[in-house]
């Protein structure tokens, strides 16, 4: 492995992947299309919550860099146009995804009991 396996894309690749089928399991690109039947905002929103609570989890696992986290957000804007949604969607989901990956983990995640400073 050593300095090689630093570089690697495989599992970067293959976890925006994995988001991108989930997203089409729970949000196929026909829905997304304009006269198509909606799902409610409510739940667009929590769909990608989960899938974004993934990518930082997997992000916060393996200590991803700068250049994995816009590898694994490239890959993944690039997999949700190539399944068909629109610019606006792959926009706005890709975005999600940066933000979510780049914040800070909140005080409850990081805490084991489960209690907040604000609590205390």
């Amino acid at each position: 492995m050593g300095l090689l396996s630093i570089f690697s894309s495989r599992e970067i690749d293959e976890m925006a992947q994995s988001l991108v089928q989930e997203l089409v399991k729970r949000y196929p690109p026909s829905l997304d299309k304009p006269g198509a039947r909606k799902l409610s905002v409510a739940r667009i929103t929590r769909i990608l919550e989960d899938l974004y609570g993934r990518a930082a989890r997997f992000q916060q696992e393996r200590r991803l860099g700068l250049y994995k986290k816009a590898r694994l957000s490239n890959t993944f804007k690039w997999a949700l146009k190539e399944q068909g949604y629109s610019d606006a969607f792959v926009d706005m989901a890709t975005e999600g995804l940066v933000v979510y990956m780049t914040r800070k983990a909140s005080p409850q995640t990081k805490q084991s009991g489960g209690e907040s400073k604000k609590n205390k």
